[in-house]
């Protein structure tokens, strides 16, 4: 195994800036109304902050190339390990579509108001989608060393736009009130009703993404220092952004108006406009594009680690371990990931039978996305020894209560989140279909996962 050290602290920050934090999540926490500031706050305290304490004990302790699957294969064996490297890998290839799509939309905003109605045609988003894939695929390809600068980009036009959506905020506060009532009424959340419990579960999973990085181990300079600087600070700023965001985009545009992907376009090209600052759509627009490159370059290559390693272990063709020998990146996984990629975001754009099937395995790996973390937070409390034992590890504090307590809490704030996928939304013409699509799916998932690690078990022990 050849891989560069090429990543830094101020990479890794930026790579978890471009990974996590999305607009589209700011509007629908805007779009829900005032109660998602409180529903933000407690989401970062029953999910962030644990993730962020089982992340950084474990990247401290087993800063290896593979990340949550070397963690979930020393706690549990090598078949637990595999599962779950392969149902993250699994959810993350169904992500794509979702995330080139909400960047293909921002991009139109670039030319302010004009082409707004392209939101609807299957033909752009296909074309866009792909265009951005391969624009993150070739960036890096050709080293992390170029590559990283994706990424690092993609963090800076994350932070830009919130930015510039706390200026029209502030600025339509202070020259006419907030757009949206903000009482003290209206911060409560309602957790007696159904809605908000669900909703609450899709705030905490905003926040989801801070394993990503670990998965590049093997080419981060001094993983044991920098994982935990990295998260620290990038969790800080992550969870700003989401804050400030939400309350600035409610003081520039109501509640009822504000679109759950583009609303903070919405803001900044009309609110800001009334506000004399017209001039700041476009750029925002444009930076926002940029930004969402970023976060398709992230998932691209922290996912395609896994096919790597697993390709090193023997549990995949061996293939997939191949690096190139000049610009030592894993290219077979690169490739491999953005093709299977591409092969989802066609059949996500494609023709109404064909889009109705995407969105059904959509449903299905809802929870195949939750249960890796649930093995997070359960290897993190096995290997607390281990890791209390680590020269240079930084274990969650308060000892064993305290990893009891925090790893616990992300538990149960997981399986939380698992049960509520089984319930049908609101608007679900066939709620049964819905249930056992998700159950059904999910449980095929992880047959096909078991089958797969059978089946390659038979080849040669690889290094694990």
């Amino acid at each position: 195994m050849t891989l560069e050290r090429a990543l830094k602290t101020r990479d890794i920050v930026l790579f978890n800036v471009a990974a996590i934090v999305g607009m589209r999540w700011v509007a629908l926490a805007a779009a829900n109304g005032p109660s998602s500031l409180l529903l933000w706050v407690l989401a970062a305290f029953m999910f962030f902050i644990p993730q962020g304490f089982a992340v950084i004990s474990l990247a401290s302790a087993v800063p290896e190339e593979g990340g949550l699957y070397v963690w979930t294969s020393r706690a549990f064996g090598a078949r637990q390990g595999f599962l779950v490297g392969w149902l993250y890998w699994a959810s993350n290839v169904l992500y794509f579509p979702t995330l080139t799509l909400t960047t293909a939309v921002f991009a139109l905003y670039v030319f302010g108001l004009k082409y707004t109605a392209l939101e609807q045609s299957a033909g752009y988003i296909m074309g866009a989608s792909m265009a951005l894939l391969s624009a993150a695929l070739l960036m890096n390809l050709f080293g992390l060393k170029g590559g990283r600068w994706l990424q690092n980009i993609g963090g800076l036009a994350t932070w830009l736009p919130a930015v510039a959506l706390a200026v029209v905020g502030v600025v339509a506060l202070t020259h006419g009130g907030s757009a949206t009532p903000i009482t003290m009424a209206s911060l409560v959340p309602q957790f007696g009703q159904l809605p908000t419990i669900l909703f609450f579960a899709s705030l905490c999973f905003g926040f989801a993404g801070l394993e990503l990085a670990p998965m590049m181990a093997g080419e981060v300079v001094d993983p044991r220092r920098t994982f935990p600087r990295a998260i620290v600070i990038s969790g800080i700023t992550i969870a700003a952004c989401y804050l400030i965001g939400t309350i600035c985009l409610m003081w520039a545009m109501p509640t009822a108006e504000t679109s759950i992907i583009s609303g903070v376009n919405q803001a900044i090209a009309t609110a800001g406009a009334r506000q004399g600052l017209a001039w700041l759509g476009p750029p925002v627009a444009l930076i926002m594009a940029i930004g969402g490159l970023g976060a398709i370059g992230a998932w691209l290559i922290g996912s395609s680690r896994l096919l790597f390693v697993g390709g090193l272990d023997r549990l995949l063709p061996e293939i997939m371990s191949r690096t190139h020998p000049r610009w030592k990146t894993p290219y077979v996984a690169l490739i491999v990931q953005a093709a299977l990629s591409a092969l989802f975001i066609v059949a996500a754009t494609r023709g109404d039978t064909v889009r109705s099937a995407y969105q059904k395995l959509v449903n299905a790996t809802l929870i195949v996305y939750f249960i890796p973390y649930l093995y997070m937070f359960a290897a993190a409390m096995k290997l607390r020894r281990q890791i209390a034992g680590s020269e240079g590890a930084i274990p969650v504090p308060g000892g064993a209560a305290g990893s009891l307590f925090w790893n616990g809490l992300g538990f149960l704030t997981t399986l939380i989140a698992i049960v509520l996928a089984l319930i049908p939304p609101a608007d679900a013409i066939d709620k049964t279909g819905f249930l056992v699509q998700v159950l059904g799916g999910s449980v095929g998932f992880v047959a096909a996962g078991l089958i797969l690690y059978a089946l390659a078990a038979r080849r040669p022990a690889g290094h694990l």
